[in-house]
């Protein structure tokens, strides 16, 4: 019987091969390591030809897309994995109408260990590390010593100021728990966040009632943040969230964070609002094109220099903990066998 093919996308620490090892006698598995932009007309049929031999695509969420003009080019595709039970970058109505299986991964792994930590928890971590990173002028201070510099600037302190969360869910709320512990005072947003939400997420962490206030408008947040942490989930109502408009309501004094998706943000407000110096600075771990074109301003700009405002970029690692990505692609590959043996996949998202 001929084996089925396997591509695995964008697995940039090679995690996943291992995880498929078992399954070597019915599978064949190659790895494509470099992402390919759909949205760009050269890489979509690079990756149209790149993919029309598989059977079994494993992709890790949002690196690479799948609107329907690619998916309807790969006539072999049966099964699409993601990482996470959620992938905004697949058109799913295209998929459902040509029959392929979609499955996600909720990172439970071999052992189904539903206590480990999450990906949530090292966006969480990874999102603080980005706040305190640029408030301690860390990155620009690193660059300085190795050049035989010193002091780049006095750093921007936390306690006493307002953490500004936009969108008060899971991750949003532990943020916010990490920024009481600093001593700041918490402004919480969304469209349907009240104040009664806020505090039963306040008691879910072991705090007080009124400790996470709501925010009567998003322009009473933008106003009002010292650091605007941006928690949102992606969606069309959602993508621009925070516009020209929010960024010119921020202080002069404000820091702006993004752990969650590039497009939460616009992305040219945002570089003409920093290359203005209209504010203390960004940490940014999340892009509207991914990986960042080596072209991108974000790479090629003097941040920090002649007025312009601090910045500190990472490449979308927030969720990128060893052990979650081990479990997501051990949860990938039993759901590989599960399909094999003709059995219904648990984590079916279409």
């Amino acid at each position: 019987m001929a084996k089925v093919r396997l591509a695995i996308l964008d697995d940039y620490q090679d995690i996943a091969p291992a995880k498929f090892s078992h399954l070597s006698s019915k599978v064949d598995v190659v790895s494509f390591p470099k992402t390919l932009n759909a949205r760009d007309p050269e890489q979509k049929q690079q990756l149209i030809a790149q993919l029309q031999p598989f059977d079994i695509v494993s992709t890790m969420r949002e690196r690479t897309a799948f609107p329907a003009d690619v998916v309807n080019q790969l006539p072999n595709l049966k099964l699409l994995l993601t990482t996470g039970m959620r992938n905004a970058s697949f058109d799913m109505d295209a998929l459902t109408k040509r029959g392929v299986v979609v499955a996600g991964a909720k990172g439970f792994g071999k052992a189904g260990e539903k206590s480990a930590p999450t990906s949530l928890d090292s966006t969480m971590e990874h999102g603080w590390a980005m706040i305190l990173g640029l408030a301690r002028r860390l990155a620009s201070s690193d660059v300085s010593i190795a050049n035989g510099g010193w002091q780049t600037g006095a750093a921007f302190g936390l306690k006493a100021k307002t953490l500004g969360i936009l969108g008060l869910g899971k991750l949003g709320a532990d943020t916010a728990r990490i920024g009481v512990a600093f001593g700041m005072k918490i402004l919480a947003w969304s469209t349907s966040l009240t104040q009664e939400k806020a505090d039963a997420e306040a008691e879910k962490m072991g705090l007080a009632k009124g400790v996470f206030k709501c925010a009567s408008s998003k322009k009473e947040l933008c106003e009002t943040a010292d650091i605007l942490s941006v928690h949102y989930v992606l969606s069309d109502r959602s993508r621009g969230i925070v516009g020209a408009e929010e960024l010119a309501q921020l202080k002069p004094s404000a820091l702006v964070v993004n752990t969650s998706r590039g497009p939460l943000i616009d992305e040219e407000a945002l570089l003409k609002t920093l290359e203005q110096g209209k504010i203390w600075g960004a940490a940014l771990d999340v892009f509207d094109v991914e990986p960042l074109p080596a072209s991108s301003p974000w790479r090629t700009t003097a941040w920090g220099k002649d007025g312009r405002s601090e910045v500190l970029l990472s490449p979308h690692m927030g969720y990128v903990e060893e052990d979650a990505m081990r479990r997501w692609y051990e949860d990938t590959a039993i759901n590989v066998e599960t399909w094999l043996e003709g059995r219904k996949l648990e984590t079916q998202i279409n």
